[in-house]
């Protein structure tokens, strides 16, 4: 596939789907040639970005985030906002695609015109987001979608990258969960800034309002990421459309606080700085494994870690020497003949 970049950014520019479709696709290739182009068209388009909303969202399978998301999104949109939802899914050992396939259990939401839904597979990417979702919601802003969902493959440890990527983090919890999670929960109840026990009707809803009762005690020992504001824990049923009007007043509300006191400023910057870093890490450690002369040397190295004979910190420092400039004057000398 080949990018008229100039075309493509034009097209992302006027809100042209097809064309805001095929620049993720440019962004998501790992092609060493589209991903220059990647990087232009970011360059081109980062300045008419920003001016969106984040809301990242995340909760245990099974909590009904999908469900959640069309109730909120066909709210937001009936308030005269445009949405992008960039839904992601576990992906497949096997093929590397979307297993769940959000975008399918979103049916009213995805035929609105004002929403635009990118379900992708989550990769081998930790944190509950794939590889360049920064990279899409930037694309998106510059859509001039004003209102942007992040939805995460679940809850853990390692979901919490959302939070660095967004103004609001959301989460959904059970009825009733139970001790046995607390050891999930504690960690990502920490970035939260809005709580939501959702499935609260039929004969949950009493049990809905003790799981509440329990997550604000819980949140009494949390220091609240953003100074000033207590972090609410809310009933809700998706299902039904309960709450979630009061859900979105709570996001208005929060926006506007964090916007008037400058913490929307200086959230965005450290993740700029963070996002540069990772890109560093990354780009090293492609760097790293594609050079020759630590390339023929690995599989030696990791059979002889496998085998028990070299410790990996040792293998690690091996192959580390090698990446040095100091390194590749010795590998040639080894290499020379004699």
């Amino acid at each position: 596939m080949s990018f008229n970049l100039e075309t493509l950014a034009r097209g992302v520019l006027a809100g042209n789907r097809r064309d805001l479709s095929r620049a993720i696709t440019l962004i998501e290739s790992s092609r060493s040639d589209h991903r220059a182009s990647a990087r232009d068209l970011l360059q081109r388009l980062a300045p008419h970005a920003g001016g969106a909303i984040r809301i990242g969202i995340s909760g245990a399978p099974g909590v009904g985030k999908s469900t959640f998301i069309e109730a909120l999104g066909n709210l937001v949109l009936d308030h005269g906002h445009r949405l992008a939802v960039l839904a992601v899914d576990p992906s497949s050992t096997l093929s590397g695609g979307s297993i769940l396939g959000d975008k399918t259990r979103m049916e009213l939401l995805s035929r609105r015109p004002e929403a635009f839904i990118r379900p992708s597979p989550a990769g081998k990417t930790l944190g509950g987001v794939t590889r360049r979702t920064r990279e899409t919601l930037l694309l998106c802003e510059a859509a001039g979608f004003d209102v942007v969902f992040v939805e995460t493959v679940g809850v853990g440890q390692s979901e919490t990258a959302v939070a660095e990527m967004t103004d609001m983090f959301l989460l959904l919890l059970l009825p009733g969960g139970g001790d046995e999670l607390q050891g999930i929960k504690r960690g990502i109840m920490e970035l939260a800034d809005l709580i939501l026990v959702n499935k609260a009707d039929g004969e949950m809803v009493a049990s809905a309002s003790h799981s509440a009762l329990d997550y604000r005690s819980a949140l009494r020992l949390i220091r609240p990421r953003v100074k000033g504001w207590q972090v609410p824990v809310k009933t809700c049923s998706a299902l039904q459309g309960q709450g979630i009007e009061e859900t979105w007043a709570l996001i208005e509300e929060y926006r506007e606080m964090i916007t008037s006191s400058g913490e929307l400023g200086r959230r965005r910057a450290l993740q700029a700085k963070s996002w540069m870093w990772e890109e560093i890490a990354a780009g090293l450690l492609a760097s790293f494994s594609e050079m020759d002369r630590i390339k023929r040397h690995i599989p030696e190295i990791e059979a002889a870690v496998s085998e028990g004979l070299t410790h990996p910190a040792a293998a690690a420092a091996e192959l580390l020497d090698l990446f040095h400039p100091a390194g590749e004057e010795r590998q040639r000398a080894a290499d020379k003949p004699r």
